[in-house]
């Protein structure tokens, strides 16, 4: 995908999750979140949709704090989050391609990264808003959900900070059925785990389902769509894998 099409895709999912939102109510329970309601959902993206917007807009070159959480509800929050993600979704679509900021992970370029990363993480979490507000949520692209696994597996969970570990050699399939080439081999260990694109060789598990569901549920907000093999290799990634804001 190209960040034209990322930018795109963040600009549609902030207004579906300001939308869900607003019919949800600010206190609304999100369960995708079971300690969120939905004021703290609009808090927290509000608040990455700002940080982010920063390093693009502003050049940083090192790492910067984010601003904090807003002391505001209900109408005021709203208004809020959807100024913020316009001046998100306008830095990046404006800006030239060629300036370097700071990025943490592998991408190529900058632009591209805040781009994916913010399209990602604000898809996720209009899905936690459509799950607060109840009924059918909006399709994800099976494109796009391919390449949120791919950025997942192969840029998260690659870090050292990723608590996906084993104690002896277990090898995770995740292979998206949907989706032409989409399969990826996890290869888990006590080290971080090692992602390599294709379904190289034997597994002990596997993960699969249409690209959409399997994305959720791989940033666990729903039930992986079907396990074969060893089931324990499933759980020991819902487990481990959750990816927290620090």
């Amino acid at each position: 995908m190209e960040t034209a099409d990322f930018v795109r895709t963040l600009d549609r999912e902030g207004l579906l999750l300001a939308a869900a939102a607003e019919e949800a109510g600010s206190g609304a329970k999100v369960p995708t979140c079971p300690d969120w309601q939905v004021r703290d959902l609009l808090r927290h993206t509000g608040m990455v949709h700002r940080w982010a917007t920063a390093y693009v807009a502003e050049e940083h070159r090192s790492y910067h704090p984010d601003g904090g959480l807003p002391d505001l509800d209900d109408a005021e929050l709203l208004t809020w989050f959807r100024e913020g993600h316009r001046h998100l979704v306008d830095t990046l679509a404006g800006a030239p391609a060629d300036v370097r900021y700071w990025h943490f992970l592998p991408a190529p370029s900058p632009l591209t990264f805040w781009a994916r990363r913010q399209a990602h993480e604000t898809t996720v979490h209009r899905y936690d808003a459509e799950a607060a507000r109840g009924g059918t949520p909006s399709a994800i692209d099976p494109g796009f959900a391919a390449d949120g696994i791919d950025e997942l597996l192969c840029a998260f969970h690659a870090r050292p900070k990723s608590r996906v570990r084993s104690a002896e050699p277990r090898v995770l399939r995740v292979r998206a059925t949907d989706t032409d080439g989409a399969a990826w081999t996890v290869r888990l260990s006590q080290e971080p785990p090692v992602t390599e694109r294709d379904d190289v060789g034997e597994a002990d598990c596997e993960i699969a389902g249409p690209a959409g569901q399997l994305y959720l549920s791989l940033w666990n907000r729903l039930p992986f769509p079907h396990v074969t093999g060893d089931a324990s290799v499933a759980v020991l990634w819902r487990e481990n894998s959750a990816v927290t804001w620090s």
